[in-house]
């Protein structure tokens, strides 16, 4: 995998994979702050590297992932890390670049068990669109409740989850990704003010 990555991409499969995975770990602890991987995506070749940097940073071939509508990226992300691809009621890691995939993939997405929460999906989806719209979290990382501004494809997303109802501790964790690399995290127990 090293060799192949070197040759294709300027990535650092260690040390990149490091800094993008600190700068994930900061958006999972206080999910309205936005991090930036836009340096680390750089230095991969593709159409979407924000999602390569990501899908280089937390897969392997012991986790499987989805992405339907992006065949080229799906043989981008196994070439990279190799994942196996698998059916969407069944990945660890969920791509969406697409907002009218959205639905599906929250409704079909593994929440995990009461015992194993931790075997949730993680959904990787674009925040594509300009930030027109007010979303307010309350939750794990959060001071009381937190205001940001962001896309209708985002507020769609909690959205969606919230109207899961998964009990308690289940869900889906997000990781919303801009085209230029922003990213922020919204872990499952973090919901939206309604």
């Amino acid at each position: 995998m090293i060799s192949t990555l070197s040759k294709k991409h300027k990535f650092d499969a260690v040390f990149d994979s490091q800094k993008v995975f600190r700068c994930l770990l900061e958006a999972m602890s206080h999910p309205v702050r936005t991090v930036s991987i836009k340096s680390y995506a750089d230095k991969l070749s593709g159409g979407r590297p924000a999602f390569l940097a990501l899908a280089a940073t937390l897969l392997d071939n012991e986790v499987g992932f989805c992405i339907r509508e992006n065949d080229s990226l799906s043989d981008e992300i196994t070439l990279l890390t190799l994942a196996k691809r698998v059916p969407l009621e069944a990945a660890d890691y969920i791509f969406v670049c697409d907002p009218i995939e959205l639905k599906d993939a929250i409704e079909s997405a593994k929440c995990g068990t009461p015992a194993d929460p931790h075997e949730s999906a993680t959904l990787i989806v674009r925040a594509c669109g300009k930030p027109a719209c007010r979303l307010t979290l309350f939750g794990p990382g959060v001071d009381g409740s937190a205001t940001l501004r962001t896309t209708q494809t985002v507020k769609d997303a909690i959205a969606l989850r919230d109207a899961q109802n998964h009990d308690y501790p289940q869900g889906l964790d997000f990781i919303f990704v801009s085209d230029a690399g922003e990213l922020f995290a919204v872990p499952r127990l973090v919901g939206e003010v309604r």
